[in-house]
């Protein structure tokens, strides 16, 4: 390692992968360990490798097809018949319809490790700093280019130290946390930097929450972040398969130099609500209570595993869906699938009115599944709340936590979930 001067995780991984010392600012090619396309991106991937003449992928690569699955038109099967054919003609693994979201059926298949370079064709590729990965998103044609050499060019960001201090009440989670720091911070407040999560808060939360949390990290403009490296980290990795590999643990140098440090006491929060149009314009769901909602989505690289799924069992177990409401459920992966129903949560979904729809992205994109009417809203878990983000620039999108999202589709509002825990 490179340790002239104490460094932040940031600096520590790109000098590592550059093979000399780096410190904020620097410039470096750096070699990367992982990439990965899904089907909105991994058709321009494959166009612009066969323009460059490449016949051997220099990184280890593959594929998932989440964004429209199963396919929605005839448009979308030539999309995936691409890549179908591509991952079989470079013997590269693609995860078809049904396996999942990306951002939870990667990470689940052990591909990824604490200290690893990640790039994928996807904006919230950061998820993966949940265990310590340097991983970010990037266009289809950088991407080809790492496909195509091995390496892409960085510049080392600098860092955000956020320290989360206090406790969670009942009802309240990792979203309505990073829904609160986004609020404070702004969609902008952390443009090009990579951010490093502490404190006792972050500590106690389940590898779950800690994903939930690095997934929104882009939606304040963050380049990459990073969790604790812990016991917690190690033995969600070990479940998958990576007993025999070693873990690196990455973490910090003392004395690393911080462009900013933010401390956050959540013994008070409560449960937050991104408003429409923009993830930062964030309220208390407690002071929306007069907005009726049409729709209710649980899922997506946010918040579609099983804790999340728990939280939301909590609430809807013996209790009914509001009539007006249309609550669309998609689990993350096929494995969050077989475990929601070992646990008998999808019974209770079924029996309160929700309506199961295959691993992946599901309505979050707004490409099939549950596209909204004008002028209705939605209350949803997932990442993103512009204009047209569901598939309707006419319908307005509120986003939430699990416990929110199931409360308010009860209700026929949007509600606070604490008198459920």
């Amino acid at each position: 390692m490179f340790l002239k001067m104490p460094k932040t995780i940031a600096e520590k991984i790109l000098s590592k992968h550059a093979g000399k010392d780096l410190q904020a600012g620097d410039f470096a090619v750096c070699k990367v360990d992982f990439a990965f396309g899904q089907d909105g991106t991994s058709s321009i991937i494959i166009d612009r490798i066969k323009e460059l003449g490449v016949t051997k992928l220099k990184t280890s690569f593959c594929m998932v097809i989440d964004h429209s699955a199963p396919s929605p038109s005839e448009g979308v099967s030539r999309v995936h018949k691409k890549m179908r054919d591509f991952s079989k003609n470079f013997k590269t693994e693609i995860f078809d319809i049904g396996c999942g979201v990306c951002h939870q059926v990667i990470p689940e298949s052990g591909k990824v490790l604490p200290g690893d370079l990640v790039l994928g064709a996807d904006s919230h590729t950061c998820t993966y700093g949940a265990i310590g990965a340097f991983s970010t998103g990037v266009g289809s044609t950088d991407l080809a280019i790492v496909l195509a050499t091995g390496k892409n060019w960085f510049k080392v960001p600098s860092t955000i130290k956020i320290i989360v201090n206090g406790k969670l009440a009942g009802g309240v989670f990792a979203k309505d946390i990073i829904l609160h720091i986004i609020g404070k911070l702004k969609s902008d407040g952390a443009t090009y930097k990579a951010i490093e999560f502490s404190g006792p808060v972050i500590d106690n939360l389940g590898m779950d929450g800690r994903f939930t949390i690095a997934n929104m990290l882009v939606e304040m403009g963050a380049k990459a972040g990073f969790m604790p490296v812990d016991k917690k980290t190690v033995d969600w990795l070990k479940l998958r398969g990576l007993k025999n590999k070693r873990i690196e643990n990455i973490s910090a140098d003392k004395g690393a130099v911080y462009e900013s440090v933010y401390e956050f006491d959540t013994s008070k929060l409560k449960p937050m609500i991104s408003m429409p149009h923009s993830v930062d314009n964030v309220a208390q769901a407690s002071s929306l209570n007069k907005v009726k909602i049409s729709e209710a989505f649980l899922g997506t690289c946010t918040n579609g595993r099983i804790d999340d799924f728990k939280a939301a069992a909590k609430v809807l177990n013996k209790r009914k869906v509001s009539p007006e409401v249309k609550f669309i459920i998609a689990p993350s992966s096929r494995q969050v699938y077989l475990e929601a129903l070992r646990y008998g949560l999808v019974e209770i979904f079924i029996k309160a009115g929700a309506v199961i729809v295959a691993p992946g992205c599901g309505p979050c994109v707004g490409t099939h599944n549950g596209i909204p009417s004008d002028n209705e809203a939605v209350i949803s878990t997932a990442n993103r709340n512009f204009k047209g983000r569901m598939g309707n620039p006419a319908a307005f999108i509120y986003l939430a936590s699990p416990a929110t999202v199931a409360a308010s589709a009860l209700k026929g509002y949007i509600s606070d979930p604490r008198a459920y825990f």
